[in-house]
């Protein structure tokens, strides 16, 4: 009986508040807020290095980029759904600084649909914000992305990381400056399995993820690795 009316009141909220594209306005395609035309333009990632999610010319679709062929990193793979370029980086920065949640919900979907097929981890660990930040914000963007996709892929949603400093903005530091702006940011907490997978909005240099991820090695996650929204090339 519960299950019957909770189908007949999500039909009836469909009519009565069907899809809007959050995009251009326009009428959503059925059950998603985004119409079929954008759509069609979003910035699907395509071929990328495995290893951080780097846009590679087509030819070299399952091969590293240059900088990972020089280095070693915490991350076993790296997956992004998108490149940061419209209409994506809009919709994230409605999601993440302006309290659009509806965004949030769309981008989450949108990452389903690209992840869907990744290889599964044993659970997915959302990259954190402090506190402070958390207060401010009043939600965490990326545990808001993680469970529906959790909840979709049936994968345990773990607090496996706390920030325990508040951080400077990485946007405003150049690649030296994130890397010294996350040391020591992040300790891990509770039981965590062999492998997982950090979960986080935007990928730009990686210094975030490489310090989440070495975080989690020196607690004894065998592998790590990282679901991202988009990545900038």
């Amino acid at each position: 009986m519960k299950s019957l009316v909770y189908r007949v009141g999500g039909r009836l909220s469909a009519l009565l508040f069907p899809p809007r594209c959050l995009v251009c306005g326009e009428d959503g395609m059925p059950g998603r807020d985004l119409c079929l035309a954008c759509g069609a333009g979003l910035p699907w990632q395509h071929a990328a290095c495995r290893r951080c999610a780097l846009p590679l010319p087509a030819s070299d679709a399952d091969g590293l980029c240059g900088a990972c062929q020089r280095s070693r990193s915490p991350l076993q793979a790296v997956q992004a759904a998108f490149t940061y370029n419209a209409p994506i980086d809009g919709l994230l920065r409605r999601f993440k600084f302006h309290h659009d949640l509806s965004a949030g919900r769309l981008l989450s979907a949108l990452m389903l649909d690209a992840l869907g097929a990744a290889e599964r981890p044993q659970a997915i660990v959302p990259v954190p914000l402090h506190l402070s930040r958390l207060r401010q914000r009043g939600y965490d963007q990326t545990w808001e992305l993680a469970k529906p996709l959790a909840r979709a892929l049936q994968l345990p949603l773990c607090r496996g990381l706390h920030r325990r400093r508040s951080t400077q903005p990485q946007s405003e530091l150049d690649a030296v400056e994130r890397k010294r702006n996350l040391r020591g940011a992040f300790i891990a907490v509770g039981q965590l399995p062999a492998h997982v997978v950090l979960l986080d909005d935007v990928m730009t240099t990686g210094a975030t993820l490489h310090a989440a991820a070495l975080t989690l090695h020196r607690a004894g996650v065998q592998r790590v690795d990282a679901w991202v929204c988009a990545r900038v090339p």
